[in-house]
């Protein structure tokens, strides 16, 4: 599996992003900066966390209209994958990949902690390698976490089984207590209508090395070099 990390100003979880895209493939991803207009020949592109343009705006809204957004826009168009964690959902909205907005959190206050994500959807490229109902842990770093969407879409969400991940407790059930941010009907993850791009808040790449303490996040690195192979 070949891939690419984007690279904008403010964002700081790149590097965890490479490496675990290149633990999960045997490749080192290639970088690529914000300004660029092309992107390699790869089957992956990965749009990491951290601050982009220090949310200035809104989170996501100014990296949303970056030079490289174009290719990104064709990449998906033709089918290639398309994965965008924390800042990187937030951008992916922004540029109308993905539907629906994230909101500040309804704590008001930044989150930062270990939560529980239920897989509602297993057969997708990003979601494969767990089995359908299972529980996993994944950190989550974030002030503006809170998905929201009109009923409509929420309802096409549903419907179409995009949505993949959705915060929950130990047990697997969906409740306020475990919903850190306070997402419609608990979102934690959406895909596309053609189910080849994938937003979510939480932070996968900081659970797939045992130094971790947690190999959790792991399965999505896995389950799209699985996609790409089949």
């Amino acid at each position: 599996m070949k891939s690419a990390v984007v690279v904008f100003p403010g964002i700081n979880r790149e590097r965890d992003m490479a490496k675990a895209l290149e633990l999960a493939s045997g490749v080192a991803p290639h970088m690529i900066w914000h300004a660029e207009t092309e992107l390699p020949d790869v089957d992956v592109v990965a749009v990491p966390g951290g601050f982009s343009y220090g949310d200035y705006l809104r989170c996501g809204a100014i990296a949303a209209r970056a030079p490289i957004m174009d290719a990104i826009h064709r990449h998906a168009a033709r089918g290639g994958y398309v994965i965008g964690v924390c800042n990187g959902f937030q951008i992916l909205t922004e540029a109308g990949l993905l539907p629906g907005a994230l909101l500040r959190n309804a704590s008001l206050k930044f989150a930062c902690k270990v939560v529980r994500l239920r897989v509602d959807n297993a057969d997708t490229a990003f979601s494969n390698a767990y089995a359908a109902g299972a529980v996993i842990r994944n950190p989550i770093a974030h002030g503006e976490g809170n998905y929201f969407a009109d009923a409509e879409t929420i309802a096409r969400l549903e419907g179409d089984g995009r949505v993949v991940f959705r915060y929950c407790d130990a047990a697997g059930e969906t409740t306020m207590a475990a919903d850190p941010n306070g997402s419609l009907n608990h979102i934690a993850g959406i895909l596309n209508e053609r189910g080849n791009v994938l937003g979510m808040m939480p932070h996968p790449e900081d659970f797939v090395e045992p130094l971790h303490g947690c190999t959790e996040g792991r399965g999505i690195f896995d389950s799209l070099v699985r996609a790409v192979a089949a």
